[in-house]
């Protein structure tokens, strides 16, 4: 495989001597984070996707929730302080972030919006998330995610029926 370049998600970490470890694997397509978990053999309750919202006051922020999880927009809202939250479009995704959709990390965006880990992250050691680019993913600790976004951990699952 051919050499890898750095994501700004990896020059952060690096910069800031946060601990962690980046995978590479094929992948030309969005997917999602379930299935590249499967595809890859890891736990899919401990890779977390991040999905970008914009406020009603017109802020964006990132929300990190697990893959196999629904983001419960009141409870994100709420967490950010703002009266509701929508997703971001897909095709605003690379405007706002600097990332692609799939390749979306909450870790090194084109500005410092601010950062919602959801708080089941806390019950692992080590998390996975996007690198910054398809094909990529970072491993780390959910404290090293919060502290690399100067993110807060909080309820944004969206409670399953039983």
């Amino acid at each position: 495989m051919a050499k890898q370049q750095k994501t700004n998600a990896m020059r952060i970490l690096e910069q800031k001597k946060l601990p962690h470890t980046v995978n590479y694997y094929e992948c030309s397509e969005f997917t999602d984070a379930v299935q590249i978990a499967q595809m890859l053999g890891q736990d899919p309750e401990r890779t977390f996707k991040t999905l970008m919202c914009t406020g009603r006051s017109g802020a964006h922020y990132a929300f990190v929730i697990q893959g196999t999880a629904e983001m419960d927009l009141r409870k994100a809202a709420a967490a950010a302080g703002e009266k509701s939250v929508q997703l971001l479009p897909v095709k605003e995704i690379q405007a706002v972030t600097g990332y692609i959709r799939g390749g979306c990390t909450s870790i090194g965006m084109k500005k410092d919006y601010p950062v919602f880990l959801d708080e089941a992250a806390m019950q692992y050691e080590e998390i996975i998330v996007s690198g910054g680019r398809l094909g990529t993913q970072i491993f780390l600790s959910p404290e090293t995610l919060l502290a690399a976004t100067n993110g807060t951990a909080a309820d944004l699952q969206a409670t399953k029926n039983e």
